[in-house]
């Protein structure tokens, strides 16, 4: 088989299957309709591509729970704490919508465990005090004997030098002996000395140390305070409270936890830009562009309609509850602000993906094929029309060739078929070819 010959089979049976659907639908939806002709008609087509959404701000400010301190720099240096990051608790919020001036109370956050946290935090405090307490006093101590003890020493070495003054009449040995007690008494104050300074250094470090451990533990003691002080949430600003969202779509609310790398409670959107959230199948999101007019409207005020333009299109899809395709966020701004619009309004939106001006088109059922499937309709005046078709949407049809405005068509087949008249035949080499261009463009 040619590759030629293989695509003319798979064109065929793309067309095959577009024609199936379209008798399908035709069946499908005149089920307990009475309605049996159709009006081929003259007028503007659109092809767009609908969904609802949700309305969105643009912009907002968030309004976070409790921020954990990083350290602070006191008079005796940087200080670290020493605080554990911990799960949050929402215990209180204001209900959603409600309106709040700049510091108004918006939540409050559990504070059981760091109050906790706060108790160790004081007792620690006051252990690392009494310690460098003892530290000091001991130091007082020690230093204190060491410098009495080479005191004591300085009138030894004195003492030596008059015995060894007094000691030139004697004999040699006597003389000999006196200075090397002199030297030895000499050689021992050295000692007491450097051990002194030794010991003031070992004392200056250890009391150094202790020191960072009392600044460690009053930091990590400020620091909770501080920390639960922010635990009674305030406005950042003025605005409208809207609860925040996980990814799941569960608002926060009280009892929901917060993890301290998503500290957002709720939101202030600016009402002045809203968005329309919505998700678009995989199927037809290629045709949807950045830029291209939307008409939306919301479903709290169903004789309102906005328009819009796309303005972001994700590049991946997610699976979404209750949906086997992958779905595609599109973002839609509302071009004018409206005081009555509010996030999470549910919406109806309708991306224009196309618009042809003046054309024939006509319900997407009254289309038929043959086993050849070349598209035809049976028309009132017993004419089996062949119809050289365009664009299409959810249904309707543009017909390019093959009939007038006003020809009234069979919705359904028609009881006596046979009967119809075979019109248009000159038609069909150019929908053969058109089929043939479409798959080799």
């Amino acid at each position: 088989m040619t590759k030629t010959l293989k695509r003319v089979l798979i064109t065929t049976g793309i067309v095959l299957t577009v024609i199936a659907l379209i008798a399908f639908n035709k069946l499908a939806s005149n089920r307990g309709k009475v309605v049996i002709y159709a009006e081929a008609k003259s007028d503007d087509f659109e092809i767009s591509v609908s969904n609802s959404g949700e309305l969105v701000a643009e912009k907002s400010v968030d309004i976070l729970g409790p921020q954990m301190a990083q350290g602070r720099r006191n008079n005796r240096g940087r200080g670290h704490s020493n605080m554990r990051a911990m799960d949050l608790k929402i215990q209180d919020i204001i209900p959603e919508g409600t309106y709040v001036n700049t510091g108004d109370y918006v939540a409050q956050i559990d504070r059981t465990q760091y109050d906790n946290s706060l108790k160790d935090a004081r007792e620690s405090f006051q252990k690392e005090q009494e310690t460098l307490g003892m530290k000091l006093l001991d130091s007082a101590v020690v230093l204190t004997n060491l410098r009495d003890g080479f005191k004591n020493q300085a009138f030894a070495v004195e003492e030596a030098a008059i015995t060894l003054e007094q000691s030139k009449f004697e004999p040699p040995a006597t003389i000999r002996k006196a200075e090397i007690d002199l030297d030895k008494q000499r050689r021992t104050l050295e000692q007491l000395k450097k051990a002194y300074k030794l010991r003031v250094a070992q004392a200056v470090a250890d009391i150094e140390h202790q020191k960072l451990h009392v600044s460690m533990a009053e930091t990590t003691e400020q620091d909770l305070v501080d920390y639960l002080a922010q635990f009674t949430v305030r406005a950042p600003s003025n605005g409208m409270v809207i609860y925040k969202k996980d990814r799941n779509g569960t608002k926060r609310k009280a009892g929901s936890n917060i993890n301290p790398w998503d500290l957002v409670i709720a939101t202030l959107p600016d009402l002045s830009s809203m968005l329309s959230h919505v998700y678009i199948n995989e199927i037809e999101i290629s045709r949807v562009k950045e830029n291209q007019v939307a008409q939306i409207s919301v479903d709290a005020f169903p004789k309102k309609s906005f328009s819009g333009k796309v303005t972001s299109i994700a590049n991946i899809g997610e699976q979404l509850p209750n949906s086997d395709a992958k779905m595609f966020e599109v973002l839609i701004r509302v071009d004018r602000s409206d005081p009555a619009l509010r996030p999470s309004m549910t919406t109806s939106n309708k991306i224009i993906i196309a618009t042809f001006n003046d054309v024939i088109s006509i319900p997407a059922e009254c289309v038929h094929a043959g086993t050849d499937s070349i598209p035809f309709v049976y028309t009132k005046n017993k004419k089996k029309q062949v119809v050289v078709l365009g664009r299409f949407n959810e249904k309707n049809v543009i017909v390019e060739k093959g009939l007038k405005p006003g020809t009234q068509l069979y919705i359904i087949t028609p009881e006596d078929p046979d009967d119809f008249k075979l019109e248009g035949e000159e038609l069909i080499p150019e929908i053969r070819q058109k089929y043939l261009s479409l798959y080799f463009k």
